[in-house]
């Protein structure tokens, strides 16, 4: 969250953001789902079918992907900023927001003709979901193909994905792997693409492959190197891109693969237990509904052209006000919610073990 305070006043140049690689944690989190996808479902095709495994992934998704996209469509207008490029909002009608809403609710992106914020993005109301777009089409590739190929074949395949990667991250102009966001932009659907493909396919491989082996300790390790790694000023500056480039590279395909490891192999237990617990069970619901509330923040700094200093004190109430919601939309909506679709619509035969399942 820290990133996005800082984000706003760089002007959008990262050589001037002093905490740069926040987005980083977009591929983190795509390597982490491969391993726990993998690590979940794996062993368990021989009792489950499609049918199942998907409803399984909508019941742990869907809600609040639902509740994210209401709360985008409520502070809409609330968002107004030319300086930003939203100078329009004001004059979007309130139906297309409904539909774009909607759409949202299903997890069905928009090109241009919906495009009612002006940032390009194929969910405006809530721009983060389209890594769950993502998320999305790496379930569905695992359920029906990626499952059935043997780890010798994975590991080609993900070997293949990690050339895309470094061969993007090393020639980009910009010197990083930023983007994905927009359907009718090729490029940037390449860039969502890649983004998924390698540390998607690396967790799947880690959870077929790696031995697990207790690390004492492995929570805190784990916790200080990712603040580290997505902390990193940019390398390089605007003259030599590709350091930064290559930073990135090291961090998805040797870091980041470290990482699960690590904490795969770690033994939680006392505090330590309770606070991983608390930041798993959180660590969805706010991603999904914080960005709307950013959004906000971001209109009222440039809006009124504070300054850094001016401004942290509102950063810190949205970081504090976005935990709020979340963990009250999780107490009281996702949790009750997902429990009654569980009881409703899986049979007791595929009720076992669910505290496995993202």
């Amino acid at each position: 969250m820290s990133c996005f305070t800082v984000e706003i006043h760089s002007g959008g140049d990262h050589t001037k953001q002093w905490i740069n690689h926040g987005y980083l944690a977009v591929d983190f989190f795509f390597i982490l789902s491969g391993y726990v996808i993998g690590y979940a479902y794996d062993d368990r095709w021989s009792n489950m079918s499609l049918g199942h495994f998907f409803k399984r992934r909508i019941i742990r998704l869907q809600p609040m992907l639902i509740v994210g996209s209401i709360i985008g469509a409520l502070l809409f207008y609330f968002q107004h900023s030319p300086v930003l490029g939203w100078g329009g909002i004001s004059e979007v009608p309130l139906s297309k927001v409904v539909i774009v809403m909607i759409l949202g609710f299903f997890l069905i992106p928009v090109g241009k003709g919906l495009d009612i914020r002006g940032w390009n993005e194929m969910f405006p109301l809530n721009g983060a979901t389209w890594t769950l777009f993502f998320e999305e089409i790496a379930n569905i590739s695992y359920a029906l193909l990626l499952r059935h190929l043997p780890a010798f074949v994975l590991g080609i395949f993900a070997t293949i994905a990690a050339g895309f990667t470094i061969h993007y991250a090393l020639t980009n102009p910009a010197g990083d792997i930023i983007g994905g966001w927009a359907l009718d932009d090729p490029q940037q659907l390449k860039i969502g693409f890649i983004r998924v493909a390698f540390p998607f396919l690396a967790g799947l491989l880690l959870a077929r492959t790696i031995k697990l082996k207790y690390i004492k300790n492995a929570f805190l390790y784990t916790g200080l190197l990712l603040i580290l790694i997505l902390s990193i000023p940019r390398i390089g500056g605007n003259e030599q891109p590709w350091q930064n480039g290559l930073y990135e590279c090291f961090c998805l395909v040797v870091v980041f693969p470290f990482i699960v490891w690590l904490g795969a192999g770690g033994k939680v237990e006392g505090k330590a237990k309770q606070v991983s617990q608390f930041l798993g069970d959180i660590s969805y619901p706010i991603y999904i509904t914080h960005y709307p509330v950013i959004y906000l923040f971001y209109s009222w700094v440039v809006n009124n052209g504070y300054s850094f200093n001016k401004a942290w004190p509102a950063g810190l109430l949205t970081a504090i006000v976005s935990l709020a919601l979340a963990y009250g939309l999780m107490k009281l909506y996702d949790i009750q919610l997902r429990a009654w679709l569980r009881n409703r619509f899986l049979s007791a035969k595929n009720k076992v073990a669910l505290s496995k399942s993202l």
